[in-house]
């Protein structure tokens, strides 16, 4: 054998005992693999829809309770006035009665009952006349809730809200009517003041209702 092929056959047994090496590891997924497939489902998903605690959804969740009925808002802000007195007494004037007046249209002053009506009207949301106008006479209320259809006659069952009227001469706010149908009160001009009364079912001879929503 030459040396040639000894130093031949040395190399190829030295070769045979090199190790291989090993292919490489996958690599595990990184942050930006992940943010990409994110990315990529909710554009699939659409614009509009927003993830939370809950799951997505495609509107946001309500913020406000849902509002009172016009008539009790015409209750409440009957209430708040309770004891507002004229001053001085036999006035029809106050300056609070004077902000009750700007809720009708061309009021000087004078008898205040239709005025707080309006007001209370005006702050609920319903304002009376067909332009929001307000009124200054009772019996103005009353052919307006009758031309309207918001006339109710004497006799029937009001709802807290609605408005009784006397004869065109005097006008309150039913404040609540009990079950046995004796009727609760709101009255500006009553006494002098804004005041609560009661009457029976009938309500005090009441000519009827205005219902106002």
């Amino acid at each position: 054998m030459s040396i040639v092929d000894v130093m031949a056959r040395i190399q190829a047994i030295e070769s045979a005992f090199v190790p291989q090496q090993a292919a490489p590891a996958a690599q595990p997924a990184t942050a930006t693999t992940k943010t990409s497939f994110d990315s990529a489902l909710q554009g699939a998903m659409g614009t509009g829809v927003k993830f939370g605690a809950t799951g997505a959804t495609g509107a946001a969740a309500p913020t406000t309770a849902p509002g009172t009925t016009a008539g009790q808002a015409i209750v409440n802000a009957a209430r708040r006035e309770i004891g507002q007195a004229e001053q001085p007494p036999g006035s029809n004037d106050s300056p609070r009665i004077a902000m009750y007046r700007q809720a009708t249209a061309g009021s000087g002053v004078g008898p205040w009952c239709a005025y707080f009506a309006s007001w209370a009207g005006r702050q609920a949301g319903v304002p009376l006349g067909d332009h929001g106008q307000g009124f200054g006479a009772v019996s103005d209320v009353w052919a307006w809730a009758q031309r309207s259809g918001k006339a109710l006659p004497a006799g029937s069952k009001p709802a807290p809200g609605d408005l009784i009227v006397w004869n065109g001469r005097h006008i309150g706010i039913v404040e609540s009517v009990e079950g046995n149908g004796k009727i609760h009160t709101i009255e500006g001009n009553s006494s002098d003041r804004v005041s609560q009364r009661t009457y029976g079912s009938d309500g005090g001879g009441a000519t009827g209702y205005v219902h106002l929503g």
